[in-house]
């Protein structure tokens, strides 16, 4: 696992209070008892820590997030875009 991934799992269970050993990639949210609330200040701890912003929304983005894995992958989009913005901005 990618020294990343073990970052973003080691804020998921801090910030939900879930055992960071639950957090498989195909373990549901819902089942780990993760509830709204919980991702939204996870997505907040997510943001300040990598520099990120998260297009999240509780109330409709909630579906999006059934996951660990969708999560992850949704963190790794926006380090992507961060990185590829960052590199176009360089190049001016």
């Amino acid at each position: 696992m990618s020294r990343q991934i073990d970052e973003i799992l080691d804020i998921v269970a801090q910030k939900a209070m879930v055992d960071r050993s639950k957090l498989a990639p195909d373990a549901k949210l819902s089942e780990l008892n993760i509830s709204s609330l919980d991702m939204v200040e996870v997505i907040f701890a997510l943001e300040d820590k990598l520099g990120i912003e998260m297009p999240f929304n509780a109330n409709t983005n909630a579906e999006e997030f059934q996951t660990v894995g969708d999560v992850i992958a949704a963190v790794e989009a926006q380090m992507a875009n961060k990185k590829d913005g960052s590199a176009a901005a360089g190049s001016n």
